[in-house]
């Protein structure tokens, strides 16, 4: 019996009112939030199991509205059905087969060429939370045209070529994560060590599960508001050094 890997509760949410508007891209629906003012940079954030109109990640994407980026979620799993809270977890192995984090390549490029193209933007960063994050560890291999990249509690775990990363990254994981052990933390550190050429950086939050850098502030616990708080401004200052 597999444990449900994500610890937070995601049955409980309080209601978000969005500040972005949703657009369709070739065959893509996406969720965007821009700043009041003009910006040549962008950010691309990719949604967890839980898609692309989970709460939570609306809000991700406003909070980096907010710091001065043109900020797009698009819809990573094209029209098919998010992983839901009341699905069984003996499914999940399945649903991940046709949920490929590390097939979004093109999705990335049809992002990538409307953000170029219809927004002006000349950097774009990427941050991506679990799936997400397993998702923006491939690209920061695959796609030069990323210029920095923040993975939350997700790895690229099966290939030899996971360490040469193209663009600075920066991995962020919870001490408590029973999807991601520390060993497999420890392994990237002394790989990356080895073989990347391009700035990065690995950090651990204290006590934390998976999933708890983007829970909204109303669903926090105070025992981990403090840890939350620092993970978001650590991704945040991460993409404003190299964005």
């Amino acid at each position: 019996q597999m444990a449900d890997p994500f610890l937070y509760d995601t049955g409980e949410r309080s209601h978000y009112g969005c500040l972005g508007h949703e657009v369709q891209i070739e065959y893509l629906k996406a969720y965007v939030c821009r700043p009041s003012f003009f910006t040549d940079k962008a950010v691309i954030v990719v949604h967890d199991v839980f898609g692309w109109q989970f709460p939570d990640i609306r809000y991700i994407v406003d909070l980096m509205a907010g710091h001065g980026y043109i900020t797009i979620c698009p819809d990573f799993f094209k029209g098919t059905e998010p992983w839901k809270s009341t699905d069984h977890w003996v499914d999940f192995p399945d649903w991940m087969k046709n949920h490929d984090p590390m097939k979004v390549d093109k999705e990335a490029d049809v992002v990538l060429k409307y953000l170029k193209e219809q927004c002006g933007a000349k950097k774009i960063g990427i941050v991506g939370f679990s799936w997400g994050g397993m998702a923006v560890h491939h690209l920061m291999l695959k796609n030069p045209q990323l210029t920095a990249g923040v993975s939350l509690y997700g790895i690229v775990r099966d290939s030899e070529e996971r360490y040469s990363l193209l663009n600075p990254t920066f991995f962020i994981f919870g001490e408590k994560d029973h999807t991601i052990s520390l060993d497999q933390i420890f392994l990237l550190e002394d790989k990356l060590k080895e073989y990347c050429k391009v700035p990065y950086k690995i950090k651990v939050y204290p006590g934390q599960v998976h999933g708890f850098a983007q829970l909204k502030p109303e669903d926090m616990k105070p025992e981990d508001k403090p840890y939350i708080e620092e993970a978001r401004r650590d991704m945040i200052d991460w993409i404003k050094m190299f964005v």
